[in-house]
């Protein structure tokens, strides 16, 4: 995840305005937000908070919160929360812990067994202890290696190899006339999130999903494999949930309402997030034997792995057996919140979060990042005391389930959603945090103040500031002219989109609060992903073992904090965000041509026999049938909406130079706190109350993650997705809905504008 930094249209003020946001030649460069003297005035607490955080108490934190094995429901998952507690009523905080009742499967019965084609198997479905890392041995306490939200069952039928198991690799496997009907797949983790796996394998009629870590992904091929090296050991196993989130993320149990103990709940077997088919994940080394077993065609060279076998499909005569069954327990997760109250807008809230539970002991997921967030607390505890008075209520929160499915967080803002959509300025998170370069991810109106945060923070290892690395990062990945250029160019580096996959999920997709997403990395080997590994030993080798990113992770996101908290006009800029949407809908147009072009280029070539002359005679081999020609979409409703939106920030822009330019005289404070309502509503503006096409938990019309791809998000999502499923209908209706969230939140910034234009004229 990286981008780039501030263009001359955010600006900001208090009882009198400054240049614009940019950073001015002059002792004191003025911050976006803040009039020359609030601006001397912030940057000089922002300099004592950067000052503040200490690597020793990182570590500190990191060792006690990762001492033992803390998924939800466990002893320690509980201690942890009561020490948060303490620590942040330690810091100065208003805290207190919030708890919810929510489903948390754990295994009851486990068993991967090779019944037929091969000399018999029973995998051992176990991580062992390292002898140098002392947490490893930790057994009594771990969760086994299993896959959460799993379907109970115990299945046995031929074993078929489904590479990554994606919908396009089912594609492949029709070209060679393979049915999974019936079988039991095996799938290698990666390029989706897990959960995609099983879901869609049981949509071709699967019975049952082995998922393996393929040492060609996170293991030996990559390098040396822990405790030599970083990366994932042979027995290595990646646990994790494989909750359907594409419906809603949450307590599985409770819909759109808290999780409260009175709350009225699904019955379990009514979940409609849990697996169709029974799941459970292997090691690498459980792996080859069931690998090897398998017969019929040689995988494809992309399917292959980095195993010493060679990788065939199947099905052949390898026969598996898989039992999974699950205790089906309601569980309590405790959520820390704790609150330093605004003076003068105690009603608008700046919030900063990320998750503490884990796995097992999670010094990287999460505790990585949770330390940063921690010692954040500490450090603007340490300025309440010394003077510092926030203008805006900060609120630090510890979720608990994210792990799950974001449980702890979801089932806070469901139970909150009224005060929240009021209230709620923004909400910044951060979950794993390691060694390298600043990513960030979040919502295009803040793309300009992550930029501005960015160039003040320095590189704990380069000198550099970690927005200039960012930059110079970029334009070494990047793959075109037209890249390298804007990298150089824009003002701004862009941000990616916000997905899934962390506890900022729901803030933006249900309730379509404005989010920022941080963490660095790049440098270190992350091979020990939700495994027994991934322990304090392991961090202190192998990551950022001098937690000298930690410190950069807190001052990156504490200062964002601070900004958003101390701002007299909050720092949202729609020139960066106009100009991504504009970006996201020539996107979707030059999709549709290559839709046509290709879909037309293919039918030609199956008509003249090109697929079945280029494929072995040898082997079985079905070409592909004929396809519609996708119609021609109207994109014009959303091409205007995106037109409106780029006119309603120029003059948002103008209106801020003009106020600027009468130097803030005629600005009353109820007149800045008119239009940072506006400013604040205007992510609310994006969503859609009935959400989006078949999943209305998700009501951000602009970012959201695949139905498909899990974590990662699709730009105009609804749009997007109905055109790769060739449901040209729903794609037109998409397109009006989308385009009308656009249109409210740029008739939105333009009475924003108004507002300050009238207040800085008096007209």
């Amino acid at each position: 995840m990286l981008r780039r930094v501030a263009l001359a249209s955010a600006i900001l003020f208090a009882a009198t305005l400054s240049p614009l946001g940019r950073h001015i030649a002059a002792d004191e460069p003025i911050i976006a937000g803040f009039s020359t003297e609030s601006s001397r005035v912030e940057r000089g607490w922002e300099d004592k908070f950067r000052a503040m955080p200490d690597q020793a108490k990182l570590r500190e934190y990191m060792q006690r919160l990762s001492a033992r094995p803390h998924n939800v429901g466990s002893p320690y998952d509980k201690d942890n929360a009561e020490w948060l507690l303490a620590k942040f009523k330690e810091f100065g905080f208003d805290a207190h812990i919030e708890s919810f009742s929510v489903l948390f499967p754990t295994p009851k019965e486990r068993l991967v067994e090779l019944v037929d084609g091969g000399p018999k198997f029973t995998a051992k479905l176990q991580e062992p202890p390292v002898p140098q890392d002392p947490t490893s041995a930790q057994q009594s306490e771990q969760l086994p290696t299993y896959n959460a939200y799993s379907a109970d069952g115990d299945v046995t039928g031929p074993l078929v190899y489904v590479n990554y198991g994606i919908p396009e690799d089912y594609e492949t496997l029709d070209r060679h006339g393979i049915s999974v009907k019936g079988a039991i797949v095996i799938a290698r983790y990666g390029h989706a999130w897990r959960g995609i796996k099983p879901k869609v394998a049981a949509e071709h009629g699967a019975i049952g999903c082995i998922i393996y870590s393929d040492p060609r992904d996170d293991g030996y091929s990559a390098g040396q494999t822990y405790p030599q090296g970083g990366l994932r050991p042979r027995e290595g196993v990646q646990r994790g949930s494989v909750q359907d989130s594409t419906e809603f993320m949450g307590d599985p149990l409770t819909p759109n309402i808290g999780a409260t103990a009175d709350a009225k709940r699904l019955p379990i077997k009514n979940a409609p997030t849990t697996t169709k088919i029974p799941v459970l994940p292997i090691s690498y080394s459980d792996a080859a034997p069931l690998l090897s077993a398998i017969t019929g065609p040689v995988v494809p060279e992309s399917w292959r792995g980095g195993l010493p076998i060679t990788y065939r499909i199947g099905p052949g005569a390898a026969k598996v057996h898989l039992k999974m069954f699950s205790n089906w327990d309601i569980k309590p997760l405790y959520d820390v919140i704790a609150k330093i109250p605004g003076s003068e807008f105690p009603d608008e809230w700046v919030l900063r979060g990320n998750h503490h539970d884990a796995w097992v002991n999670g010094a990287e997921d999460p505790i990585s990042g949770l330390i940063a967030v921690l010692e954040e607390a500490r450090s603007l505890g340490e300025l309440v005391k010394t003077g510092w008075k926030p203008k805006r209520t900060i609120v630090y929160c510890a979720w608990d389930g994210e792990e799950p499915g974001l449980l702890g967080s979801v089932e806070w803002l469901e139970t909150h959603a009224d005060e929240l959509r009021r209230n709620a300025v923004a909400y910044v998170n951060s979950d794993t945090n390691g060694r390298g370069f600043l990513g960030v991810d979040g919502a295009h109106s803040l793309e300009k103040l992550a930029n501005d945060v960015a160039r003040d923070i320095p590189d704990p290892e380069t000198k550099l500031s970690v927005w200039k690395r960012w930059q110079l990062k970029s334009l070494t990945d990047a793959t075109s002219d037209d890249a390298r250029a804007e990298l150089r160019t824009r003002s701004d580096l862009r941000i990616d989109i916000s997905g899934g996959g962390s506890d900022h999920a729901g803030f933006q997709n249900f309730l379509g609060i404005a989010v920022l997403n941080y963490g660095f990395g790049g440098e270190d080997q992350g091979g020990i992903y939700h495994s027994i590994y991934d322990d304090f030993y392991w961090y202190t080798h192998f990551s950022d073992t001098d937690f000298a990113y930690g410190k950069a992770l807190a001052q990156v996101a504490g200062t964002t904090v601070m900004r958003l908290a101390d701002s007299d006009l909050l720092p949202f800029d729609f020139s960066d965000q106009a100009d991504t949407v504009q970006t996201y809908v020539r996107g979707l147009q030059s999709y549709g041509v290559q839709q046509q072009n290709e879909i037309r280029e293919r039918n030609l070539e199956i008509e003249e026999g090109a697929f079945t002359a280029n494929a072995d005679p040898k082997q079985k081999y079905i070409p592909p049938a004929k396809q519609d020609m996708p119609p021609h979409l109207n994109f014009a409703p959303l091409q205007n909406s995106a037109d409106a939106l780029t006119r309603a920030s120029n003059e948002y822009g103008k209106a801020l130079e003009q106020a600027n330019a009468k130097g803030g005289a005629a600005l009353s404070s109820e007149s800045i706190s008119q239009v940072n309502r506006m400013l604040i509503d205007t992510e609310r503006r994006l969503t859609n109350p009935e959400g989006l096409p078949g999943r209305s938990w998700y009501k951000h019309q602009i970012y959201a993650p695949g139905v498909y791809t899990g974590y990662e998000a699709k730009a105009i999502p609804a749009v997007r997705e109905a055109m790769e499923q060739k449901q040209w209908h729903v794609a037109e209706q998409a397109i009006a809905s989308a385009a009308k969230a656009l249109q409210d939140e740029a008739a939105q910034v333009d009475a924003a504008a108004a507002k300050l234009e009238k207040a800085a004229t008096g007209k």
